[in-house]
């Protein structure tokens, strides 16, 4: 495993780091412990999970995830060898008994978000605490374009860096990060930091793959400039990229099978473009999600690829991808499909 530095802080995190949005929904408890031991055997040693989680997210199960993490922290002992990050979410129409249904970033909700999240977690610090999602509106979730809301009122950010300070001081967080961010987010936060107005946000966790490259456009200088770099989920897009949804393929227990409204990877020119990858892989002798993976592992702003599983052998195949280095004339190839394939889905 090679380790990278969490922004500014003084924190070493795996490259690889371990998603757990399917644990108490796809994956059992059982399952998601198994994959702890695993991951963290391979020195996966970064783990990336949130209060709303597993999904598809429902109340019913609200925080069922991190309780399973928490579960095995108490059966192993084993809390003081992981880099933990969670995420308190932002407002959301689906959590109408959560708090006081709004999500916003007030005062007593990010104080309670914080405590319910160590009680389930079983912990009394977290490594890495992040906005799941803006406030304000903002074009993501499969949205390229921004539309102004210009009677919108948010929590004013100094407001929730003053709240997110008093839990660094007390011990209970260590670092803040955000997520889902646009760039002019990212500056006012870190620009607020370096007034003095709060901690400095480490890093950015948001949507990047081969199929979605558009940090590339104003925040992969951000990340690098101002040293925050990306988090990137989802770098299979939703497991798409491995292939296996091609020509129609459901297989059984797969993600987008048992969830059929996720359908964002489904359109024909989003198969189009994935069918171009998986071969190219193929033409290479690659395994299509490693060769993915690794495109990820090796951009220059990436702090991590946050990797998801729902077996183990899935999960030691994504690891495993840290080991490999792409040839250059295979990047050459992948740019030239961007060329044709942009951003095909958003």
């Amino acid at each position: 495993m090679q380790y990278r530095r969490l922004g500014k802080t003084d924190l070493e995190v795996s490259e690889i780091c371990l998603g757990t949005m399917t644990w108490g929904r796809q994956n059992s408890e059982a399952e998601g412990h198994a994959q702890m031991d695993v991951a963290l055997d391979r020195g996966v040693t970064f783990w990336d999970t949130a209060e709303m989680y597993p999904v598809p997210p429902e109340e019913a199960r609200f925080g069922e995830t991190e309780r399973i993490i928490g579960s095995w922290f108490r059966k192993t002992g084993k809390r003081g060898q992981v880099i933990l990050a969670s995420k308190i979410l932002g407002p959301d129409s689906r959590f109408k008994t959560i708090r006081d249904g709004k999500g916003r970033f007030t005062r007593a909700n990010l104080q309670a978000a914080i405590d319910g999240s160590l009680r389930r977690l079983g912990t009394d610090y977290i490594d890495l605490y992040q906005l799941h999602w803006p406030e304000r509106s903002v074009n993501i979730f499969g949205r390229l374009y921004y539309s102004h809301r210009p009677n919108e009122t948010f929590t004013p950010f100094a407001e929730v860096l003053d709240v997110l300070g008093e839990a660094v001081r007390a011990g209970k967080i260590r670092h803040i990060g955000l997520s889902n961010e646009t760039a002019w987010g990212l500056m006012r936060w870190l620009h607020l930091a370096e007034q003095g107005l709060g901690p400095r946000v480490a890093s950015i966790q948001n949507c990047y793959h081969l199929l979605n490259r558009g940090f590339e456009v104003g925040l992969a200088e951000v990340a690098i400039r101002e040293q925050c770099g990306l988090l990137a989920f989802s770098p299979l897009a939703m497991g798409s990229l491995t292939g296996k949804y091609l020509d129609g393929a459901r297989p059984a227990g797969a993600r987008m099978t048992l969830f059929p409204n996720f359908s964002r990877y489904m359109t024909p020119r989003a198969q189009e473009a994935i069918a171009a990858h998986v071969a190219l892989a193929r033409k290479y002798g690659l395994d299509p999600a490693q060769m993915a993976l690794a495109w990820v592992n090796s951009r220059d702003f990436v702090t991590a690829t946050i990797i998801g599983a729902t077996s183990l052998d899935q999960l030691k195949s994504n690891i495993a991808s840290i080991d490999l280095t792409l040839p250059p004339e295979l990047v050459k190839e992948i740019e030239e499909l961007h060329k044709v394939y942009t951003i095909p889905v958003p």
